[in-house]
């Protein structure tokens, strides 16, 4: 280090390295426990964070009600069901109806009772795994929602077959039933429903075309769905970005028709709206989406035809201007199983469900072929 002496000559002080590395080992000592606290402790917030709550069981202590019937599974866990229509034992035909995302068993169809009575049909409604009053299931799959209709069924004695209708996310178990208990089923329409935009039967263009149409913010959730699930909890909950449509009030997921009827359904007073998130946002729609967006174990078009003697048919019901689901996906399988009997309704949109006439012909496309 150089400096003048009072002479105004230079002097040369040379300072010894090792005072220099005790310096550095000074703040070393000093900064490493500040820098580990620092890593601990944002690992500690990012698991918290990814981390979801415990959820409130009906029935527990600290949970909600059990307000509806139920039927205990040989795992343990409870189903809600609500049964109308004429009674089973009178009843000619039997239908299983799976609700959507945020629905729950409490959901109506529109059907005139003089249908329901002509064709004789019982109607048996349940709460999927943690929505309403039925319990959780933390290894909810396409698989598990399959088999949780088939033990219903026959808790419920409702006979060796049975018809079974899903409507949008309520669609995906159709796809595990046509998989896993074929033999069950006497029938099923999957209504506008839901796709995964990773099957591998997909043409890669067609699917991405497909999922560019969807809001960005649904796109982001369905990839972390996909791709990391054990991030999905912290993206739903953080607050940097938008999450799913649906959940934040973005309307502009709706077509017009959807909008008219969304409208008509505001002016009918819904029941059990508080229930279906009762035991918690997670274990209800998080997993429902999870368990739909998961890695499947078999693709669509692996599913052989379960009625080859046309002892009972599937159907699938599209609505052309639905903006939730984009009806090439839905139209591209059908061509691709031709046994599927596929119905596109031009001035429909994801709601199509709703409306009363399009309901009744989808009852009798199931029942009467």
């Amino acid at each position: 280090m150089k400096h003048m002496d009072n002479d105004g000559c230079r002097k040369i002080v040379i300072v010894p390295m090792w005072d220099h590395a005790y310096d550095i080992i000074s703040y070393m000592t000093m900064f490493v426990p500040i820098a580990v606290a620092v890593v601990v402790g944002v690992l500690g917030w990012a698991y918290q964070a990814t981390k979801p709550p415990p959820p409130k069981i009906c029935g527990s202590p600290d949970g909600p009600l059990v307000t509806s019937p139920r039927v205990r599974l040989s795992d343990g866990r409870h189903l809600a069901y609500r049964e109308t229509g004429v009674s089973k034992e009178e009843a000619k035909h039997k239908i299983i109806v799976i609700h959507g995302f945020d629905s729950s068993k409490d959901f109506n169809l529109p059907a005139s009772q003089e249908l329901i009575e002509e064709l004789g049909i019982y109607f048996l409604f349940f709460d999927r795994a943690g929505y309403g009053d039925s319990d959780p299931n933390p290894k909810r799959s396409v698989k598990s929602e399959a088999f949780d209709i088939q033990e219903l069924a026959d808790k419920l004695q409702i006979g060796s077959k049975f018809y079974v209708l899903g409507v949008s996310m309520g669609a995906y178990p159709i796809w595990g039933c046509l998989k896993y208990i074929p033999n069950r089923l006497s029938g099923a329409a999957l209504v506008v429903p839901f796709v995964h935009y990773w099957w591998p039967c997909f043409p890669s263009q067609l699917a991405k075309e497909a999922f560019k149409t969807l809001a960005v913010q649904d796109q982001w959730v369905f990839r972390v769905a996909y791709h990391a699930p054990w991030l999905f909890y912290w993206w739903m909950t953080q607050k940097w970005f938008p999450s799913l449509s649906t959940m934040t009030g973005n309307m502009s997921i709706f077509s017009q028709p959807d909008l008219e009827m969304l409208k008509k359904l505001s002016e009918i007073p819904s029941a059990g709206q508080e229930k279906i998130r009762q035991q918690g946002v997670h274990e209800s729609l998080h997993r429902d989406i999870m368990a739909g967006y998961s890695k499947w174990e078999f693709d669509p078009l692996d599913i052989n035809n379960p009625f080859p003697d046309n002892e009972g048919s599937v159907h699938i019901w599209q609505g052309c201007q639905d903006k939730i689901i984009p009806y090439k996906l839905n139209r591209y399988i059908s061509e691709k199983l031709p046994w599927i009997q596929y119905h596109e309704v031009p001035e429909r949109g994801h709601l199509l469900i709703f409306d009363k006439k399009t309901c009744e012909d989808i009852l009798r496309g199931l029942l009467l072929g």
